[in-house]
């Protein structure tokens, strides 16, 4: 029985993404594990941005520096 948990920031995601993403995620695990769908749990998770980080910085910081790093690479 397995269980997926898919963490998303919250930014406006439709209902036909999360759907794809969990008919995608079930038949992954079928297909590779063998695992049944009707026994698939898959749950997506919207966090917002505020309660997000990556590599030590809130989401919206990083991905600004990102953005200023492509600046001056680029």
């Amino acid at each position: 029985m397995p269980y997926v948990n898919i963490k998303i920031t919250r930014e406006g995601a439709t209902p036909a993404q999360k759907a794809e993403l969990i008919a995608g995620v079930t038949d992954l695990l079928q297909r590779v594990l063998n695992k049944s769908p009707a026994t698939t749990f898959v749950v997506i998770d919207e966090v917002a941005l505020e309660d997000w980080g990556i590599g030590g910085l809130p989401v919206e910081v990083y991905r600004a520096s990102l953005k200023a790093q492509s600046g001056t690479n680029g």
